[in-house]
């Protein structure tokens, strides 16, 4: 394993969404943006718009957000924080989950209400059009083609240029892929927990993005005598950046998002990009879960 001195995001190298939307492939997510619960404003919010700022700074050019997290709150606080946007920012939203309290997610993926999300995410954002639009959720109350075939609509109007999916299977990832193409699954996945790993190696093969939620996740690697633990001490770094690493060699298409609230744990997470492991290190890890 080998690590870099300049900390940079661009040390993890960058993928094209769909072919035409290149993005430095660390990216960032916002969820943890927002209070307890991720419900309602943060502790912080000038930290908040410090973290995302930094993220920038650092080379982080996608940034991944929701209209559920606050709700509201981490939409807008990107604007906030980094509006103008420089030409290489890509702010990817979702839409499909609703909020009635702290912790708490219910779906609803009715026509009417995704396209007034989006008007909504549009205007909190600031933008005229969102690069990636995904459904956060699959409504099972509302038939497939009547949730996808909206986003396409939206996507012919000019108003979002990509589609993507939340937390789907490969069986619905193909199913919507009958009604709109699909540039974008963004599913539970870590080095500790690889239940979606049928879905990364479909939209490896199809050079489908694949974004993984809770990417810092180690389960049982680290503590005395794991073997996360034992590697990052010998090659003086930590778990999370070891963690970070592997995804990134998993696959091409892995576009992580590890998010923080402090300036200092965001640096510590785009230092994850500047570490390459070994095969060997790669397959021993993957071996010990």
């Amino acid at each position: 394993m080998t690590t870099n001195t300049e900390l940079s995001a661009a040390a993890s190298g960058t993928y094209s969404i769909r072919g035409d939307l290149p993005v430095v492939r660390l990216g960032y997510g916002t969820m943890q943006l927002t209070g307890e619960g991720v419900w309602g404003d943060p502790r912080d919010p000038a930290e908040a718009v410090r973290v995302l700022r930094r993220a920038a700074e650092l080379g982080v050019t996608f940034f991944d957000t929701a209209d559920s997290y606050g709700p509201d709150v981490a939409e807008q606080l990107i604007r906030e924080a980094l509006h103008p946007y420089a030409d290489d920012i890509v702010v990817a939203t979702k839409a499909g989950l609703t909020r009635s309290g702290p912790g708490e997610w219910s779906p609803v993926g009715r026509p009417e209400y995704l396209r007034q999300q989006a008007e909504k995410s549009l205007r909190h954002l600031g933008l005229d059009r969102i690069d990636l639009f995904q459904l956060h959720r699959i409504d099972p109350q509302v038939p497939l083609a009547d949730q996808v075939g909206e986003l396409k609509a939206l996507q012919d109007e000019g108003k979002i240029r990509h589609i993507g999916l939340s937390e789907v299977s490969v069986d619905e990832l193909k199913a919507a892929s009958e009604f709109a193409t699909i540039a974008s699954v963004q599913n539970l996945f870590n080095l500790a927990d690889r239940s979606a790993e049928p879905l990364l190696d479909y939209a490896t093969a199809n050079d489908i993005a694949f974004i993984p939620w809770f990417p810092l996740a180690t389960g049982q690697l680290v503590g005395d005598g794991g073997p996360l633990t034992e590697l990052a001490a010998k090659h003086d770094a930590t778990p999370s950046q070891l963690a970070l690493a592997w995804l990134l060699k998993r696959s091409p298409v892995m576009l992580p998002i590890p998010g923080t609230s402090s300036v200092a744990h965001l640096d510590d997470n785009v230092a994850g990009a500047t570490v390459t492991l070994t095969d060997e290190e790669f397959d021993a890890l993957t071996a010990a879960v």
